[in-house]
């Protein structure tokens, strides 16, 4: 294995750094601050590079969470049925975040870009609220998913 495992788990890691960190700056920091200065199609004129530049990191980051975690964990537990109930728990809710973005991306957010091409504030608007539900739930499946990994080898039922 020499340094393919640390550099696998570095990888990962990062992904879901900047995944996971991504969303929280945009939902706790960015979010309202732009309320705080913006309206209307000024807001998502703002929001719509902003999430495009953003979006093409998750898109990375789906890509680089799954090849790491399968192979680490082939690597470290022969495979899926070798998983610890806490690896188990970050398998399911990494695809659940992954498919919850995905719907994010091909629906509010292109429906986002479409309405600022077109000036059309209510619509805009309307898909900036979609995709703020949407990182909500999926910024705390990935800081519950955080929790259970860390802390998952120590508690017992997990």
């Amino acid at each position: 294995m020499g340094l393919h495992l640390p550099f696998a788990l570095l990888l990962h890691l990062l992904a879901a750094v900047i995944w996971i960190g991504g969303m929280f700056f945009a939902y706790l920091c960015l979010r309202p601050a732009v309320g705080e200065v913006l309206a209307g199609i000024d807001r998502a004129r703002l929001w719509a590079p902003t999430l495009r530049r953003f979006f093409g990191w998750v898109w990375l980051a789906v890509i680089v969470l799954p090849v790491t975690g399968y192979w680490m964990g082939y690597h470290l537990y022969g495979g899926m049925a070798g998983y610890p109930i806490h690896v188990h728990v970050m398998h399911g809710l990494g695809w659940l975040m992954i498919v919850l973005f995905a719907l994010v991306y091909l629906l509010p957010f292109r429906r986002l870009q479409r309405a600022v091409a077109s000036g059309d504030a209510p619509n805009a608007g309307a898909s900036i609220g979609w995709i703020r539900r949407i990182v909500a739930v999926n910024l705390a499946l990935g800081l519950f998913i955080v929790l259970v990994v860390s802390l998952g080898r120590y508690i017992p039922f997990l």
